[in-house]
């Protein structure tokens, strides 16, 4: 082995030195270019085999050419005497962010308005919460209407898919009720309803 003042840098896979101003190739993965990885291969062979022990998913080798002698000593020496960074006065906290105005609900709504994240018991079943949306759509409203074409040769109107989702809520809210009542953090298949009475 030569010594290391013969030398620019050894190949990460073969050990193999690489002359200082010669050819070499490197990882197009910018992870295996930092300063502490700094993978150099000596052929293009060497840097498949690595490909093959990281499985990148999308990679080359990029050609790249070694620092000549003198060069090298003056990274190798920038490197050393490079002073360490200057402590920086701790940012100033965030602040908080302003209160969101939230639309009240009409003197015709049913319930009170209920904050995010609070929790309501419902009858015969463990607490739920209610930070969810409400309005999300839990139902592919499109193959709801290719179901109901390919089945029965109707149109479906937009009002169903609210209304399945409706359905599709409680039975969820029953099956998280079935679970919670056996001591379970996981719904299973046994824990949602059947959907038809026997």
């Amino acid at each position: 082995m030569p010594e290391p003042d013969d030398f620019w840098m050894l190949c990460s896979a073969c050990r193999k030195p690489i002359p200082f101003g010669a050819t070499h190739w490197v990882c197009s993965v910018s992870t295996c270019n930092r300063d502490r990885t700094r993978l150099v291969f000596c052929s293009v062979s060497c840097w498949d085999s690595h490909v093959a022990t990281l499985r990148h998913r999308d990679a080359w080798a990029v050609e790249a050419r070694a620092p000549g002698r003198g060069e090298a000593a003056r990274e190798a020496h920038e490197v050393r005497v490079e002073p360490s960074p200057r402590p920086q006065a701790p940012a100033p906290a965030p602040r908080p962010p302003a209160p969101v105005a939230r639309p009240s609900i009409p003197a015709a709504a049913p319930s009170p308005p209920r904050a995010a994240g609070s929790v309501t018991a419902h009858a015969g079943g463990p607490a739920l919460s209610n930070h969810f949306d409400h309005d999300d759509v839990l139902v592919v409203v499109s193959k709801i209407k290719k179901y109901i074409r390919d089945r029965g040769g109707m149109n479906t109107s937009d009002a169903v898919a609210e209304a399945l989702g409706a359905h599709v809520r409680k039975v969820c809210d029953d099956a998280i009720r079935n679970a919670v009542r056996d001591g379970r953090k996981t719904v299973l298949d046994r824990d949602v309803p059947p959907a038809f009475s026997r």
